[in-house]
């Protein structure tokens, strides 16, 4: 077996600074590793997500799944692929695009894993049309704490076997196992892609933007809207054949009573914002209104109009606890997803603990009982 390679630790996870790191080059290297280590292990990618989850309690051991990069296997005739977890969402695309294929996922950061992806359950505007990484993920083969390898899921589309562990993981930040290898469900590339862009002068005007596309019929694969203190900006993206798109261009701008068609979406579609605090807002997709005038004062970002997912930007002496009470009726939350460093330890990262946490704790326990993977990274400092 190939030896292990012991890294400098390059990043901190959340601010928590590991005291050692790895980099395994096979699932059998990541087993040895939970079987042989007893203290606290933190699994990440590339780094690019490490404050979506609350800083760990501690981290002895960082472990990266960078060199976990083959692409196993890619049916294109079934469409699916099998990839390791360190395959870089991007050299993915690459490949999968010379045969006509894509895998329906656009998070912005750059360099982001497959596995990244799927523990952060990361997302960009396409989840629309598309869904999450929880729709398109068909297999997954994971390590538990105790070392264990685990498989769900198969490399068919319609798959029964087993329990779906994918969805479990989606999410999970490493605090259930490490993610080794992914099994994904695959699309056509689109042949034509159009945007219509409409300007948006207050709160209202976009609930009602938003409401007349989800009622209509056309099929957008992305709404975004990009917000700030003064307004903001539509983009309505359509991906089809060339005649669909430009007749549902022509339907967008009817419909809304304005609007300026273009090749491709604005600059900002798909963008995180950038901040000393930032929010992954999410709720009841009819509540956009009174979500935006529930924003503090200076906040800026972007929001899936029709999805009810939102990354704001927010100052730093936002009051995340009035701002949880005034979209906790339209089941809104507000997730901290970056924060400077000094000030993140004294954050509420997640807000309210829900009915679920009974189930999450169980969970949790069955699936590392030492609670050594991950350790406080979950909401209620599972």
């Amino acid at each position: 077996m190939t030896a292990l390679h012991h890294i400098r630790p390059a990043v901190t996870v959340a601010g928590t600074v590991p005291a050692d790191a790895v980099e395994p080059t096979t699932t059998a290297q990541v087993a040895d590793v939970l079987r042989s280590t007893t203290g606290t292990v933190v699994p990440v990618g590339a780094g690019t997500k490490t404050g979506w989850a609350a800083p760990p309690t501690s981290c002895d051991l960082l472990l990266s799944t960078t060199r976990l990069d083959r692409v196993v296997e890619h049916a294109p005739g079934d469409l699916v692929v099998v990839a390791e977890a360190g395959v870089p969402l991007a050299a993915l695309q690459q490949q999968l695009a010379e045969h006509g294929q894509m895998l329906a996922l656009d998070p912005p950061e750059p360099g982001a894993t497959l596995g990244g992806i799927v523990s952060a359950n990361a997302s960009g505007p396409r989840r629309l049309r598309y869904g999450t990484a929880r729709d398109l993920l068909i297999g997954v083969t994971v390590v538990l704490a105790d070392g264990t390898v685990a498989r769900s899921g198969g490399k068919v589309v319609k798959n029964v076997a087993g329990y779906d562990l994918g969805k479990l993981y989606t999410g999970a930040h490493g605090a259930l196992g490490v993610l080794a290898s992914t099994t994904w469900r695959l699309h056509p590339l689109p042949p034509a892609s159009g945007a219509v862009t409409v300007p948006v002068h207050d709160a209202a005007q976009a609930g009602r933007h938003a409401a007349l596309l989800s009622r209509s019929t056309l099929t957008p694969t992305a709404v975004e809207l990009h917000w700030g203190p003064d307004g903001g900006e539509l983009a309505v993206l359509f991906e089809s054949t060339a005649a669909s798109v430009q007749a549902q261009i022509r339907a967008t701008i009817a419909l809304l009573g304005a609007g300026t068609s273009a090749d491709r979406p604005p600059a900002w579609f798909g963008v995180r914002p950038a901040g000393a605090l930032v929010l992954r807002l999410a709720y009841e997709p009819f509540a956009l209104p009174r979500v935006l005038d529930a924003l503090p004062d200076g906040a800026s970002g972007t929001v899936s109009a029709c999805s009810g997912v939102g990354y704001f930007a927010v100052p730093p002496d936002t009051d995340l606890t009035a701002l949880r009470a005034a979209i906790a009726p339209y089941d809104g939350s507000a997730v901290v997803i970056a924060a400077d460093d000094a000030a993140r330890a004294a954050l509420d990262h997640w807000g309210p603990v829900g009915d679920s946490f009974g189930l999450m704790t169980r969970v949790k326990d069955r699936f590392d009982p030492e609670r050594r993977l991950s350790p406080g990274r979950l909401l209620g400092g599972l």
